[in-house]
């Protein structure tokens, strides 16, 4: 697991696309996991911005999203699908065939589900996949509690994580119950890993991820089992890593290969 610690979001989420972009560039058909809410939409302007100023190619990425609520349709203002398509795809040249997000509509979950696995594989399976972090601990919408080998299903969503998700609700009483996301076991198949947090509201998540004990009861510390695990913080949410000194050691002596 590589911490890289930085002043502040934007310069976070600037190596963060930094590093999407030498995927892109390496890759003749790279496949890119993508995540959602407030942490990666300034990683999603970086992408942007180097599609539109330095002719970053999207045209062969092939993209599947973590996670959709279940009873959402793909043009709900707080969906998923309407937040991808406002944020990165209406921006950049990707080709709409290409992106894969879960049906909140589908009508046989469990098989739906399966289908998405199939798609993941018969893609080459994920080259990079961006994670956000909950405040609990949880990556995509695996809650407390989920199996550290699920693969993508239905999760039934935890009271906080309603309650965090309430503002693009108009209200808590507004956010669904349950939602389709990757699992655990599918995150941790990607050949890299890039969680992004920002804010001292995720400073203990982000301590527990890194430096506890690997527990079901923190889906994100998970990650200390991956290979190539990249977690991209500010100041803010590194604030509880009691080795915050040697990660940022680490980062200012890398050798160059290992720079992005």
């Amino acid at each position: 697991m590589e911490v890289i610690i930085q002043p502040d979001s934007e310069k976070a989420s600037f190596l963060a696309a930094r590093l999407i972009k030498k995927i892109i560039q390496e890759k003749p058909k790279p496949v890119i996991g993508l995540a959602t809410g407030n942490t990666p939409l300034l990683l999603y302007k970086f992408l942007v911005k180097m599609h539109r100023e330095e002719g970053l190619d999207f045209s062969q990425v092939v993209a599947f999203n973590l996670d959709e609520y279940v009873g959402l349709p793909a043009d709900h203002p707080a969906s998923f699908h309407h937040y991808m398509w406002k944020n990165l795809f209406s921006q950049i040249n990707i080709k709409p065939e290409n992106v894969h997000i879960p049906d909140g509509l589908a009508k046989d979950i469990p098989s739906y589900c399966l289908q998405y696995e199939q798609e993941i594989k018969e893609a080459g399976g994920l080259d990079i996949q961006i994670l956000g972090l909950g405040t609990d601990g949880h990556i995509g919408f695996n809650e407390p509690s989920s199996s550290l080998s699920s693969r993508t299903r239905i999760k039934t969503l935890t009271d906080q994580t309603r309650k965090d998700n309430a503002v693009f609700f108009g209200g808590e009483e507004n956010v669904p119950y349950h939602a389709i996301t990757m699992g655990i076991g599918t995150i941790l198949d990607a050949r890299t890993c890039l969680m992004l947090a920002f804010g001292k509201k995720k400073a203990r998540a982000i301590a527990l991820a890194v430096e506890g004990p690997i527990t079901s009861m923190v889906p994100a510390s998970a990650l200390q089992l991956h290979p190539r695990a990249i977690i991209l913080v500010d100041r803010d949410a590194a604030s509880e890593l009691k080795h915050l000194d040697y990660y940022q050691w680490v980062f200012e002596h890398k050798p160059e290969w290992q720079k992005f």
